[in-house]
């Protein structure tokens, strides 16, 4: 999956055996490019910081998520 398809801003390409190593794998690339200075990465950053703080939308990000992933060949 790339990092826009997980909600951050570029092309990059992930890759992981399961939906929550993508989403871990995110995380990272987000803080990675976020404190390298990456202003475009900082709102995803910010966002995934956040994102607990909202449990109901967050678990709809987290599901939505997994499908996604599952649908890839």
């Amino acid at each position: 999956m790339t990092c826009r398809q997980l909600g951050g801003p570029c092309d990059l390409e992930l890759s992981a055996d399961t939906a929550d190593e993508i989403i871990k794998a995110q995380d990272r690339h987000l803080r990675e490019a976020a404190r390298s200075g990456d202003q475009d990465h900082v709102p995803a950053h910010e966002e995934m910081k956040g994102r607990w703080k909202h449990p109901v939308k967050a678990m709809g990000w987290y599901r939505n998520t997994k499908k996604a992933f599952a649908a890839l060949p």
